[in-house]
């Protein structure tokens, strides 16, 4: 069933690729530069990627027009070569994808472009202060889980994940280990869509309960101690797949049931090999994480088409322009 599935997937990039009537492998042309392609999943992921195409750039580089894929998808694009790196491989938590497109024999995951990102279960402060509700398992009383029934089943409706994001199957893994499944049900679709509906439900000043990480400009949105809290867990219990190194997440003196996570950039060992200037680049970008929730507050605002946020790309460089310069500077020592 695994390898079907695998299958599935690399026919799926391969038709998604085809589609696009575009090849963005790394070649070198006469006359021309090198070109490098890149991939992301959604559009909150494409400032820190732009950044770090404005240092491809100054490398001397080609960068083109990036594909939209999900993460598994993703990671066996970057290891077949249809792309060349992608600047969302959020570790550990997607190390089944890295396993399953090849693992350290075919990919790279060294450079952590964003640190220390956090995910939880995030309900209304209303809410948790009249019902006394802190911790996650609070949701097995039926009574609790039905102020967040918004289909009538009785069932708590939990904002969750896109269909083949990893956090996904941590949800659900979550339902059933923190016994769950009888009162709480995922629901799924595309996430920025449905925390559309939950904020509009918020602002009606009816009860919200969602899946949430950092960064994201949602935070800002709703706040955390003012408008809504963090839910905590009993205890870890993480799928079997995630690496041993997996660290908890607290936050509060809460244990917020998944671990502390990095975004790190992804490529294929046969790119890197070929070019030592870039392998060195992406071992040193790194953006804070309120930087990016901020671009992303930003996006929010409604400064999100591809000019604005190349726009705050080129802003944020400007204004760590020392740094950035450092970056390129021992990228193109080591390119020599």
């Amino acid at each position: 069933m695994r390898t079907r599935k695998l299958a599935l997937a690399t026919a799926l990039v391969a038709l998604l690729i085809g589609a696009c009537a575009c090849s963005p492998k790394s070649e070198e042309t006469e006359g021309k530069a090198a070109k490098i392609g890149y991939g992301y999943d959604v559009q909150e992921e494409i400032f820190q990627t732009e950044v770090i195409n404005i240092g491809l750039e100054k490398l001397g580089y080609r960068v083109e027009t990036g594909i939209q894929l999900p993460p598994p998808s993703m990671h066996i694009a970057v290891a077949n070569g249809d792309v060349d790196y992608a600047a969302n491989h959020w570790y550990p938590q997607q190390n089944s994808f890295f396993e399953n497109a090849g693992g350290d024999e075919k990919l790279s995951r060294d450079g952590v472009i964003v640190d220390n990102c956090l995910q939880g279960y995030v309900i209304d402060k209303k809410t948790a202060d009249k019902y006394k509700i802190t911790n996650l398992s609070d949701l097995k009383k039926p009574e609790i889980a039905k102020l967040f029934d918004t289909d009538g089943d009785g069932k708590a409706n939990l904002i969750g994940c896109n269909a083949g994001w990893a956090c996904e199957l941590v949800i659900e893994h979550h339902l059933e280990a923190y016994d769950l499944q009888d009162t709480v049900e995922q629901e799924r679709g595309t996430y920025f869509a449905l925390m559309g509906d939950t904020i509009a439900r918020f602002q009606e000043g009816k009860p919200i309960l969602y899946f949430s990480w950092t960064p994201l400009w949602l935070n800002a949105v709703l706040k955390n101690g003012s408008d809504v809290v963090w839910l905590g867990v009993s205890f870890t219990s993480l799928p079997a797949d995630h690496v041993k190194e997996a660290r908890e997440a607290v936050i509060d003196g809460k244990n917020l049931g998944f671990s502390i996570n990095q975004q790190r950039i992804l490529a294929s060992n046969q790119f890197l090999d070929a070019n030592p200037a870039v392998r060195r680049f992406f071992e040193q970008v790194e953006i804070p994480i309120a930087d990016v929730s901020a671009q992303n507050l930003r996006m929010y605002d409604g400064e999100d088409t591809p000019e604005d946020i190349r726009r705050h790309a080129e802003e944020w460089v400007a204004n760590h322009q020392e740094l950035f310069d450092r970056w390129v500077a021992e990228a193109k020592k080591a390119g020599q």
